[in-house]
């Protein structure tokens, strides 16, 4: 299948051959029809499945038919995202499909000073792709409206609920029109996020693609049992291999990706952490660096890596083995993409065995393990009471966290409201 048989109009199409866009990716073939048609999606697909086009292009092509409005412009398409990252790509996106369009779109997100996106939007856009603290924050202020919105999409559903935005979304559908086309995107569909998706969608076209329980075929996958205390010796140790020039790690915590690239720093390789208490302007810094090779080392949070897009990365390492089976997909399947090899390698700790069994269940692989190295684990997992106590004291901390989160924000609003 070609795009020029999804129906995509002639300046549209213009745009996807000057990317050497040819054939649509499987959720672009199934989506783009259905939106095209006014359709209510509810799509299942994973970070790299391509599914920006799959709705950038159809509402560019809505909002191109539908020809330009008299006066200032008003926002009609509204993207809803969970990080800047990824607002940014969408951007980009919208930016890169449309550039043969009269559309104009721009971006918001929280991190920055606002003065200079308040200017572009007092300048009258036509898509807005929004982080939901900004927006909600310039809600509040009066500097936008969303009464003429006709096309409303929320994307990685499931991380904005992670990210406990689940109240900025509820007040955010109080502020949407009632008569819209309405587009919901998750990776993984838990009964919560399919909750939400009824509250968004109506009589929903339902479209899902890779399905989260399988890993690329040229992805290698490797295993090094290893004990918490020795976990840095091995990195280093699996670091040793020159030829791991561009490298992805994922870390469980903010606080554990600055430790690991401080500690990576300090054996003089070149590394950077990415995570939500970094300010844009480094996040950016740090990818941009990443992308040209003078960082060759990116520790990433689960949270932060969304939206991250590197062309042709090999490697990737579980500096933390993931505690969802789902999310070891998502995170090695950011090599070994468009048909490339992909190397994947996990350093599991003693009370990170169970979770190597889950995966393993889920993918339905074994992951094979690196038996000659010169950390092996030795130690002993937790007993299930001390576990239980362990993870107890997590979702302690966890809920500590959204609270405290959640009263800084309203504490933000309020001066904000004081400021009008």
């Amino acid at each position: 299948m070609q795009f020029e048989d999804l129906k995509i109009t002639a300046p549209l199409l213009k745009a996807l051959q000057d990317e050497n866009y040819t054939s649509p990716t499987s959720i672009q073939a199934k989506a783009i029809p259905l939106i095209l048609e006014h359709r209510d999606v509810l799509g299942s697909a994973q970070t790299g499945t391509g599914k920006t086009a799959a709705f950038a292009i159809p509402i560019l092509q809505h909002l191109h038919q539908a020809g330009a409005q008299g006066g200032k412009r008003k926002i009609r398409a509204l993207v809803v995202t969970p990080t800047r990252e990824l607002a940014i790509q969408i951007g980009e996106s919208f930016n890169t499909y449309g550039k043969y369009t009269d559309i104009r779109n721009t971006v918001i997100f929280g991190g920055v000073k606002q003065r200079a996106q308040e200017v572009a939007l007092r300048k009258g856009i036509d898509v807005l792709v929004a982080t939901p603290g900004r927006l909600l924050d310039l809600l509040d202020q009066g500097i936008l409206t969303l009464r003429y919105i006709d096309y409303f999409v929320l994307d990685e559903a499931d991380r904005m609920l992670d990210m406990g935005f689940i109240h900025d979304i509820r007040k955010l559908l109080e502020l949407l029109p009632q008569k819209r086309q309405s587009l919901f995107f998750s990776a993984t569909m838990p009964k919560n996020i399919v909750d939400l998706s009824r509250k968004i969608l109506q009589n929903p076209a339902k479209v899902a693609v890779n399905p989260v329980s399988s890993t690329a075929d040229t992805i290698q996958q490797y295993l090094y049992y290893t004990n918490k205390k020795t976990k840095n010796d091995l990195l280093l140790h699996i670091l040793q291999d020159e030829q791991m020039d561009q490298v992805l790690l994922f870390a469980r915590t903010k606080h554990g990706a600055d430790r690991v690239a401080r500690t990576l720093k300090q054996k003089n390789i070149a590394s950077a952490a990415i995570h939500g208490d970094k300010s844009q302007n480094q996040r950016q810094r740090s990818l941009k660096q990443f992308k040209e090779g003078s960082v060759r080392v990116l520790v990433a949070t689960d949270i932060a890596a969304r939206g991250i897009d590197i062309d042709k990365l090999r490697f990737v390492i579980n500096y933390d083995v993931p505690n969802e089976a789902e999310t070891y997909v998502h995170r090695i399947g950011r090599s070994g993409r468009a048909g490339e090899e992909g190397v994947a390698i996990s350093m599991c700790e003693p009370e990170e065995n169970d979770y190597v069994r889950d995966i393993e269940r889920l993918i339905k692989h074994r992951i094979e393990p690196v038996k000659q190295h010169p950390y092996p684990q030795t130690d002993k997992p937790m007993t299930n009471s001390e576990k239980k106590a362990f993870e107890k004291e997590k979702r302690r901390k966890k809920q500590e966290f959204f609270e405290a989160r959640k009263k800084r924000d309203a504490k933000n609003r309020t001066k904000a409201g004081a400021r009008r």
